[in-house]
C-alpha cells in the first residue's frame, strides 16, 4: 500500500508541476521572444552528423508590425485560410484528413498556423499520440493566452524556411537580402510556397511546381480579407 501511496502522489506531483511549466513557458513566452526551439536543436544536430551538411542556424526575431503585411497574408493564404475564425482547430479539415488516411490518401491542410506554431514552439516532430495530445493542450493554451496577432508572429518568427534558417528575417535576408519589412507580395507567395517542405525546396530556385504554388497563393492573397498584421 505505501509504494502505491507514493506512486500517486509522485504521479499528483509531477501533474502538478507539468501543468504549472507548460503554463508559466506559454505566458512566457506571450512577452518575450523564443530564443531556440526543439525544431533547432534537431536540425544543429542533424547537421553536425551529417558530413554534407554545414552546420547552421539562422534567425533574427523581428515584431509583426516590422514584418510586411505580405507575408501573414500569404501564409494563411498558403497554410491556414480560417486562421483568423477558428479556436486552433480546423475540425473540417481534420474530418477530411481522417477519412483520407482511411482511403490512403495523404490528405493536406488538417493542421492549422496555431498547431504549427504550437508543434515548433513546444515539440517535436513526430506522429505519435502522445505528441498529438500535447499540440491538442499546448494549442488550447495558445489560443488561451497569446491571441491571433502574437500567435502569427511567433510562427513567422520560428518557422522553418530552409536549411538552418529560421523566420521572416532570416529567410527575407539569406533569399532577397532586404528585411523582412520590405518583402513584396510574389516574395511572400514564393517563400509560402515553399513551406511545406523547406528543405527540398527553394525560393531561388523554384520549379514549375513551387511557381504554380505561388500563382496559386497569390490569387488566394486577392480574394481574402486582408489579415490585419504586419507593415
Amino acid at each position: 500500500m505505501k509504494i502505491i501511496r507514493w506512486v500517486f502522489r509522485f504521479i499528483w506531483k509531477l501533474t502538478l508541476w507539468f501543468f504549472g511549466l507548460s503554463i508559466g513557458l506559454v505566458i512566457l513566452y506571450r512577452f518575450v521572444p523564443i530564443p531556440i526551439t526543439p525544431l533547432m536543436v534537431i536540425r544543429l544536430f542533424e547537421q553536425a552528423t551529417d558530413s554534407k551538411r554545414e552546420m547552421r542556424l539562422y534567425k533574427d526575431w523581428e515584431p509583426i508590425s516590422s514584418i510586411s503585411r505580405h507575408v501573414p497574408q500569404a501564409v494563411v493564404a498558403a497554410e491556414d485560410q480560417k486562421f483568423p475564425d477558428h479556436n486552433g482547430f480546423d475540425f473540417e479539415a481534420m474530418e477530411k484528413a481522417w477519412e483520407g488516411n482511411k482511403k490512403g490518401k495523404r490528405i493536406k491542410g488538417a493542421s492549422t498556423i496555431t498547431q504549427q506554431t504550437v508543434k515548433n514552439a513546444f515539440l517535436w516532430p513526430s506522429r505519435s499520440y502522445i505528441r498529438k495530445g500535447l499540440e491538442a493542450y499546448f494549442t488550447v493554451l495558445v489560443e488561451l493566452i497569446w491571441g491571433k496577432e502574437r500567435i502569427m508572429e511567433v510562427y513567422l518568427n520560428i518557422i522553418e524556411m530552409g536549411d538552418g534558417i529560421y523566420g521572416i528575417e532570416a529567410a527575407a535576408q539569406h533569399y532577397y537580402k532586404i528585411p523582412a519589412a520590405k518583402v513584396n507580395r510574389s516574395q511572400a507567395a514564393l517563400i509560402a510556397a515553399v513551406l511545406p517542405n523547406p528543405l527540398q525546396w527553394n525560393p531561388k530556385r523554384p520549379t514549375s511546381y513551387i511557381k504554380g504554388r505561388q500563382a496559386w497563393i497569390l490569387r488566394q492573397m486577392n480574394n481574402l480579407e486582408p489579415v490585419g498584421y504586419g507593415k
